[in-house]
């Protein structure tokens, strides 16, 4: 793991070339058609990056909380959460996942909740999804002065041969080998960005494994042909790579980003 700060201009996109474009609208409003399968497969968030995300903040806002992913990991650590995305699937699993957090149908570009409301505002797998020039005014508004950004990123590790095979085959938009520029961009009013990370592994089936691609916006999206051709190379590759051929239960090797910055005073 290691942790260096970085200062970094405001202006461009994360993941995803252009947040606002219809296809990508289309492609992140898609999760709702799989909402179970998403909540049933993802991985969480080690305590350990989640607890550097959000330093002492007590009341953290997780902004395209999706299925509770991250709001699990939050509750997990005594913290006060609000969950907001803009998908109704989504919370219906968060609320199933960790019952009795507040559950709010928003956007990151239209926050349904009042200014200077809490210490923190994370994003799990999101912010490549949100638009920057109406997103980080609307996450200034809500935070307190000082409050923090917290950004957040599990990747495969495709340093490991069989995991880089894989990504190929599902059509991959990045890795964990990808620039910082790649991953984060805020801007003003915030501050420098720290980056914290954290190498772990998490434990599946091979069943579990080809239920995280079935999560993903690629496969949902896909046509039916397509989906099926996925799977199958998919299956071909956990059969014969020496790596895994044979396993019952698969160790997916992870990297977790974060990137951390503080509202201006």
């Amino acid at each position: 793991m290691n942790e260096r700060t970085v200062a970094t201009p405001a202006g461009r996109y994360g993941l995803v070339a252009d947040p606002a474009d219809p296809a990508t609208l289309e492609s992140a409003r898609s999760f709702g058609a799989a909402a179970s399968v998403y909540r049933a497969a993802r991985p969480g968030y080690p305590v350990e990056a989640v607890a550097w995300l959000i330093g002492d903040a007590t009341r953290v806002l997780d902004l395209g909380a999706g299925t509770g992913k991250l709001t699990e990991a939050l509750v997990a650590l005594d913290r006060e959460v609000i969950a907001v995305d803009p998908v109704e699937e989504m919370l219906e699993e968060l609320e199933v996942a960790v019952p009795g957090v507040p559950r709010i149908l928003g956007t990151a570009e239209d926050i349904p909740i009042e200014d200077d409301a809490v210490d923190a505002v994370v994003a799990g797998q999101a912010w490549h999804w949100f638009q920057p020039a109406r997103a980080i005014p609307e996450i200034a508004r809500v935070l307190k002065p000082g409050g923090v950004l917290g950004l957040v990123w599990n990747s495969r590790d495709t340093r490991i041969d069989w995991v880089r095979e894989a990504g190929e085959i599902m059509h991959e938009r990045h890795d964990a080998s990808a620039t910082f520029e790649s991953y984060a961009k805020v801007g003003r009013p915030f501050g420098e960005i720290a980056e914290h990370t954290v190498e772990w592994g998490a434990r599946m089936s091979r069943e579990g494994f080809l239920d995280l691609v079935r999560s993903r916006s690629y496969f949902i999206t896909a046509s039916a042909e397509e989906q099926h051709a996925t799977i199958a190379a998919l299956e071909t590759l956990l059969t014969t790579h020496t790596e895994v051929a044979g396993a019952d239960e698969l160790v997916v090797p992870y990297i977790t980003r974060c990137f951390r910055t503080r509202l201006a005073k």
